[in-house]
């Protein structure tokens, strides 16, 4: 994930309490930038720019952060009073997220020695609320952060807001390649791809199998040796019933996937894509291993031409930087008393990100594609509280379904289950979570994380005017 961006740091004051004041507040705004950015608490750097005191240099700084590609956002500050009307026309110009930042350079009131002309010149209390009234008015859908500027906490929440703030940036770059169609008959997976890009950014463009096949086909032995033996260093090998010849046969079929596969789509510039196993026209095997190896680099990924999740994924891995974040479906109930949960996999393609162990190679049959046996990684998945998250869409508009769940390390072994497995607990009920759920229309395609939270993911949808949903 690409970490060159940065932050604009904005701090509003006015002409009104002299040069000497202005002068204040510009030390205040440079201690406050520097500890921050020295604190090792945010992802990405903030960058002071000159003091906003007056409407034209205001509307100049959201022009150039409009154009500036690294910046992927705004931080504001009221430090003085700061007349909102001046913000008025530079806000409305600004398409970047945005965030205020409700705190004072000092945490404690100064009682034996407060005056008038510190009452003045700290008036963040005052210009929060002059302030807060215009971007509610203009309805920017802003962060809005509170608290001591010192404070981990505080400093959390604005690292949690970035990376939101760069992944919607990054959202009118995704881009999803999908070799071949949707699955015939299924209904989730269909959706507006023209309203996605209106409203997200995504771009979604179709390729036959033969485009890919070309690539599989140019793919050299070398190639495929060469990352055969990366895998050995990586993964377990389960030769299973298969003789060694044709297990490692299978493997490098695999192999040869991802090779070709990331080739075409890093050289057309996507960076999500789907596959379906009833268009395998000239493919040996459905792409298991190596869709699973794909997603671990980064890239976005759903099944049976799930364009949606595929890009949903690419997005949230952004917003996660790919810590335990991946495609998922929902597979099989367990319904023990008191043990409520669900089974969750796919039929080869589930994220290594979420692998609590080290992952074997296991070659294994397929009914689905009438084609040969594929490779895939097998492993358990991790423990934690985090969120899944779908995407429907009605036709009308596009809803997110936000479910809170709690993962937890399957603890009854499954000898003959050749695909990877993740379990959790829905929230707030097994029965509550799942009946809202489907009364709302959620897929059984997700992406899970579980390395973000629903505050952030909200964040998002509001950003983008989606209509959400959550279960909690």
């Amino acid at each position: 994930m690409s970490t060159k961006k940065e932050f604009w740091f904005v701090v509003g004051s006015q002409h009104l309490y002299g040069e000497e004041a202005l002068a204040e507040v510009k030390e205040h705004a440079q201690t406050m930038t520097d500890a921050l950015n020295e604190s090792g608490a945010l992802p990405y750097q903030i960058v002071l720019q000159e003091l906003a005191v007056d409407s034209d240099k205001i509307t100049t700084i959201m022009k150039e952060v409009n154009y500036r590609d690294e910046v992927a956002g705004v931080i504001t500050w009221m430090h003085t009073f700061s007349p909102g009307k001046m913000w008025i026309h530079g806000t409305k110009l600004l398409q970047k997220p945005l965030l205020h930042f409700v705190t004072q350079f000092n945490e404690s009131i100064p009682w034996e020695t407060i005056d008038m002309d510190f009452m003045n010149l700290n008036q963040a209390a005052h210009g929060d609320r002059e302030y807060g009234y215009i971007n509610a008015r203009l309805n920017k859908q802003n962060k809005v952060v509170v608290g001591y500027w010192e404070r981990p906490e505080v400093r959390q929440q604005i690292a949690d807001w970035m990376d939101v703030a760069v992944a919607y940036n990054e959202s009118f770059n995704i881009k999803v390649a999908r070799f071949g169609d949707n699955m015939r008959h299924v209904g989730v997976t269909e959706g507006d791809k023209i309203e996605a890009q209106i409203q997200f950014g995504w771009r979604v463009d179709y390729f036959g199998i033969g485009d890919l096949v070309q690539y599989v086909n140019a793919v050299t032995e070398e190639e495929v040796e060469a990352l055969f033996a990366e895998y050995e260093n990586l993964y377990e090998f389960d030769y299973g019933n298969y003789s060694k010849k044709d297990w490692e046969a299978s493997v490098k079929v695999q192999a040869s996937y991802e090779i070709a596969i990331k080739r075409f789509l890093d050289e057309g510039g996507y960076n999500a894509f789907t596959s379906n196993f009833e268009d395998l026209y000239g493919m040996k095997q459905l792409p298991g291993l190596a869709v699973q190896r794909l997603m671990e680099q980064g890239y976005g990924f759903a099944g049976e031409g799930d364009w949606k999740t595929a890009a949903l994924d690419r997005l949230l891995k952004v917003m996660s930087n790919n810590q335990s974040t991946g495609f998922m479906e929902d597979y099989t109930y367990e319904l023990a008393a008191g043990s409520e949960s669900v089974l969750q996999s796919h039929m080869l393609e589930v994220d290594p990100s979420l692998a609590n162990n080290r992952p074997k190679i296991v070659v294994s049959p397929l009914s689905m594609g009438n084609a040969e046996d594929p490779a895939r990684l097998v492993f358990d998945g991790k423990e934690g509280d985090g969120v899944v998250v779908s995407m429907a869409d009605f036709g009308t508009h596009y809803k997110l379904l936000i479910n809170e769940i709690s993962a937890f390390e399957p603890t009854v072994p499954a000898p003959n289950l050749p695909v990877a497995r993740v379990m959790w607990e829905i929230k707030p009920s097994f029965q509550d979570g799942v009946k809202t759920w489907i009364e709302n229309g959620g897929g059984h395609h997700t992406v899970v994380s579980l390395n973000l939270s629903t505050d952030q993911i909200i964040m998002y949808a509001k950003l983008v005017d989606l209509e959400y949903v959550v279960i909690k």
